[in-house]
């Protein structure tokens, strides 16, 4: 649920959240606002951690990295466990542990909006898998 508050802008940065809402497919000047400071208290809270657009829309990922999503389903899915996974992930992901860290922090705060991601991967995974032996079986 939301609740009206009235914050002042200063004018100039008031015009450029309109610019940016009007270049913005489908948002509004509010919706904008609040996306960006839903994403900044995100990011304060957690060092390390921008939101990128993408196919799937806005997810949350290290700067200059892999998305948070992928981090976690990589620890999933290997047998390592506590620091030794940390480390793991960071060597094959070619990115510092601390970063992985970061990764992880945010999962702990967000794991339902990130556990969704893996899940949407796995679903599109699945779907382009099922396309190429279906292809695979029209051309052999």
């Amino acid at each position: 649920m939301t609740k009206p508050t009235s914050i002042r802008f200063d004018e100039v940065l008031l015009a450029r959240l309109r610019r940016r809402a009007q270049s913005t497919t489908g948002a509004n000047m509010s919706a904008l606002a609040q996306r960006l400071v839903d994403e900044g208290l995100r990011m304060a809270d957690h060092p390390g951690i921008l939101f990128k657009d993408g196919p799937t829309g806005r997810r949350a990922a290290l700067a200059y990295g892999p998305d948070v999503w992928e981090i976690i389903k990589f620890l999933r899915e290997i047998d390592e466990r506590g620091p030794a996974a940390l480390s793991a992930a960071a060597e094959v992901l070619a990115i510092d542990v601390n970063r992985v860290a970061a990764a992880v922090s945010y999962y702990g705060d967000y794991r339902e909006e990130i556990d969704a991601e893996i899940e949407a991967a796995d679903d599109a995974s699945e779907r382009a898998e099922r396309a190429w032996r279906v292809q695979q079986r029209l051309i052999a």
